[in-house]
């Protein structure tokens, strides 16, 4: 009937998680082609909504299209990698400052069990874990930040680092116990009520130490390549 609201996600909105989730988790790596036909027939539904699905997938950079070959899975720039990370830094270390005057009690002691988390993951070294800890850590934070326009960009940001992270994370030198004292130290500086720019100060530090350590395993395996395997 006219004006009935719709219950569950559309055919598009069903085909485009699927292969979005079969892309971040690996099982669609780097170059796989993404098939229509296929696609349509695993899925029972015409192919439109999988057209529809990919071009989604293609404005966020997992799907890319070359000539002769159709839809196939975006490669992962490292490169990008370096300059998204670099411009989410900024917005989430504003975000934070802003955010931190709406965090209350009950949003700090959440803060402090995601990271007391994280140290039983590195403790069991289960890095996913750890990762997604992680991130419910942040989005914690920005999603208390008063600036909608803000937090809608911080999240622009994210959703095309969804398209690296699934093979450059594997290459980041892991920052397992640095993270958490940052995250401690961004924690007491929250509930201290410190003045907004040592919180933006804090955040943003906090994201450009994970580029700095990138930056840095970039230049060592280039070095390594240029001077030929080691003995």
């Amino acid at each position: 009937m006219p004006g009935e609201k719709r219950n569950g996600p559309t055919k598009q909105e069903r085909v485009y998680e699927a292969i979005r989730e079969r892309i971040l988790n690996g099982s669609y790596g780097p170059g796989y082609r993404v098939v229509i036909d296929s696609l349509a027939e695993e899925f029972a539904v015409s192919a439109l909504p999988v057209r529809e699905a990919i071009r989604r997938l293609e404005a966020e950079g997992l799907v890319i299209y070359r000539p002769n070959a159709g839809a196939q899975v975006a490669p992962a720039d490292p490169g990008l990698f370096d300059d998204e990370m670099a411009v989410l830094a900024v917005l989430e270390g504003y975000a934070t400052a802003i955010a931190a005057p709406e965090l209350g009690e009950g949003e700090i002691a959440q803060l402090t069990e995601i990271t007391d988390k994280m140290v039983e993951a590195m403790e069991r070294i289960d890095s996913l874990s750890f990762g997604r800890l992680n991130q419910e850590f942040h989005a914690l934070i920005y999603e208390h930040c008063p600036n909608a326009a803000l937090v809608g960009m911080l999240r622009d940001v994210a959703r095309r680092l969804d398209a690296i992270r699934r093979t450059v994370f594997l290459q980041i030198p892991y920052r397992g116990s640095a993270s958490v004292a940052e995250h401690r130290n961004l924690i007491d500086l929250i509930a201290s009520r410190a003045p907004a720019r040592k919180i933006e100060a804090a955040a943003r530090d906090h994201k450009l130490q994970t580029v700095e350590s990138f930056r840095a395993w970039r230049l060592e395996h280039e070095s390594s390549l240029a001077g030929g395997a080691p003995r």
